[in-house]
């Protein structure tokens, strides 16, 4: 792969899309300025948004051209690489423009890559004709520095082979998106491809195997109930089991819950292969791990760090972690992949969207029925 983006001694990044995520991002890569990195434009329709961007960017003496849209940004030739980090359902249509315009830009996509599986599998085989262009998928779970250290034990033959991935995330409500978009399935692709294709990329990840079956049982059952958006009430789940079966005979399970503010940890995540168990918990920060030999005694804990962190933002110095990882693919100008591809978006997505398709007709889904 050779990636023929000329990259100056300066790596110029445009930021597409700057609601919430967006302006963590431009925050995320100032505290990167000295391996390089500067900010120059974003594009954005909804014009608070903008201003918000802006104001942070004027705090930083980052001067940036302002577009409305991304198509603009594109023609401007500004950019070497592109964050993507728009509302879920304009993923597919901004990614295309991107892949198929004439310069070559590096994409870094926010999760999920895109809602449905076909525009997913769309995206993948427009950017194999691309040699010229890297394009991550932000799943930055796996640099959450206690989850990085579980996988580093895990790929080290600690616990042996991988048989159970149990993943627990109990949080907050999803919070407020500008016009409510991420409060209807439509525009999200629903909770499990919206937020848990995440942990869904982990199972695959810890199980080193791909999935084969889903069982998911969820409903609506506490969260934005009493809300309405333009006369609609939202249908996105507030709490689900999600069972996935690997092909290598290992199975992962998602409990998520949505209304559980009273939690130590917002994700626990426990793998147990046929020697060892390990544990990861986030924000503590905390992993265990211990083999069935020496038993509860010989269990160590310890404090994941990364000193590389400079900034820790909203997930715990991950999104940091991303950029750095990512700035070095770039850099390596086609001869380092990016750590997160798109095969892996597009998976995490179909069990996503294979989890929202069992609760909704209350049985098993082969991958391969939301694959095809």
């Amino acid at each position: 792969m050779a990636a023929a983006v000329a990259i100056s001694s300066t790596v110029k990044y445009g930021i597409i899309g700057v609601g919430m995520m967006g302006r963590e991002h431009l925050i995320n890569l100032h505290h990167l300025r000295t391996e390089g990195v500067a900010v120059v434009a974003i594009a954005d329709p909804h014009v608070p948004s903008q201003q918000l961007a802006l104001q942070l960017a004027q705090s930083f003496n980052w001067p940036l051209k302002v577009f409305s849209g991304h198509r603009e940004l594109l023609e401007s030739g500004l950019c070497d690489v592109l964050v993507v980090s728009t509302p879920n359902m304009t993923h597919y249509e901004i990614l295309m423009d991107i892949i198929n315009h004439p310069k070559p830009h590096h994409v870094l996509v926010e999760k999920p890559l895109c809602t449905t599986v076909a525009h997913c599998k769309e995206v993948v085989n427009a950017a194999r004709k691309r040699q010229d262009i890297l394009v991550q998928v932000g799943l930055e779970y796996r640099y959450m520095p206690s989850v990085a250290k579980l996988i580093e034990i895990v790929k080290g033959g600690n616990l042996g082979q991988v048989k159970m991935v149990a993943i627990r995330e109990h949080r907050f409500p999803f919070l407020v998106k500008v016009n409510n978009w991420n409060r209807f399935n439509v525009n999200s692709g629903g909770t499990l491809v919206e937020k848990c294709c995440h942990f869904f990329d982990l199972m695959r990840l810890f199980a080193g195997a791909n999935p084969v079956c889903v069982m998911a049982s969820g409903a609506i059952d506490v969260n934005h109930k009493d809300e309405i958006y333009d006369g609609k009430v939202p249908d996105i789940i507030d709490n689900a089991y999600v069972i996935v079966e690997f092909d290598n005979g290992s199975r992962g399970m998602l409990d998520l819950c949505m209304f559980a503010e009273g939690s130590k940890n917002e994700q626990e995540i426990s793998v147990v292969g046929d020697i060892g168990k390990g544990e990861a918990f986030v924000p503590e920060s905390i992993v265990r791990f211990g083999t069935r030999e020496k038993g509860r005694d010989g269990v160590h804990t310890l404090k994941a760090e990364d000193d590389r962190i400079k900034y820790d933002g909203l997930h715990h110095g991950s999104s940091y972690l991303e950029h750095l990882n990512f700035l070095s693919a770039v850099r390596a100008k086609g001869s380092q992949a990016p750590a997160v591809g798109l095969q892996d978006g597009l998976i995490s997505v179909a069990i996503g969207v294979a989890a929202q398709l069992s609760i909704e007709k209350g049985r098993f889904v082969p991958i391969t029925e939301v694959m095809d």
